[in-house]
């Protein structure tokens, strides 16, 4: 398989502005000619260790209680959210937004990471949480997400109840200590250089084509240092 540079993202599901820096991630990789040779890998955070899932209070409720402002700040600030989103297709619904730990969330991304599908399953985790409203605690919800993804529901059942991926969560959550990962999402590219927060397109395009040219050179297509010369190939000769 042919070697490719490696970016890293530590985010939690519950963070707004994680799934608006995963758009435009994906923007600053439209156009690049080696977008193919990118592997990402989604890291696990928590904003909220300790919190528990509630069902019985809003999203503003638990702003309003742990931000030390109103329902009505907390309101206010959530739709000012919610218009970013929209500027990069996103449709943000904080009215049915469900307060859960994450946890579970991460267990789930890193199951799908073992099939090659974690970052299908970082979308849906996403897209479950601002969007549809779902409680991505619960494993009868993450079983729906691991269905839609081909995955084996019962054997994800079966992992969430054993605790397979609970050491790989808890690793990364070091891991960002580690490294000082203070705020998410925390992008890093190559082990080199990072970026913090949902920064503009121009921002992931730029640190995204100097990161790859440092890692070309130091990982060339080719051992040699071809001189080029008459030959034949598939497509004929020349």
């Amino acid at each position: 398989m042919e070697k490719k540079m490696k970016i890293e993202v530590w985010s939690d599901v519950m963070c707004p502005f994680c799934y608006i820096g995963k758009r435009r991630y994906e923007a600053s990789l439209a156009d690049l000619p080696f977008a193919d040779q990118i592997e990402l890998e989604w890291k696990s955070y928590q904003l909220n260790p300790t919190l528990e899932t509630n069902l019985d209070i809003t999203t503003y409720d638990y702003l309003a209680e742990n931000k030390g402002m109103s329902v009505a700040q907390a309101k206010a600030m959530t739709a000012q959210v919610a218009e970013m989103a929209k500027t990069v297709g996103l449709d943000y619904d904080f009215d049915k937004a469900v307060v859960a730990n994450s946890f579970r969330a991460h267990e789930f991304s890193h199951f799908a990471k073992t099939f090659g599908k974690q970052d299908e399953a970082e979308e849906l985790l996403f897209k479950a949480y601002f969007t549809e409203g779902k409680n991505v605690d619960d494993i009868g919800v993450l079983q729906e997400l691991a269905a839609a993804l081909g995955l084996d529901t019962a054997g994800l059942a079966k992992a969430l109840e054993a605790g397979q991926y609970r050491d790989a969560v808890r690793e990364d959550l070091y891991e960002a200590q580690q490294l000082g990962v203070r705020g998410v999402p925390f992008f890093v590219y190559n082990r080199k250089y990072a970026i913090s927060g949902a920064q503009d397109v121009d921002v992931f395009k730029q640190t995204m084509e100097k990161a790859f040219t440092e890692w070309r050179k130091e990982n060339p297509a080719s051992p040699f240092e071809v001189i080029e010369g008459p030959s034949c190939g598939p497509e004929g000769c020349e």
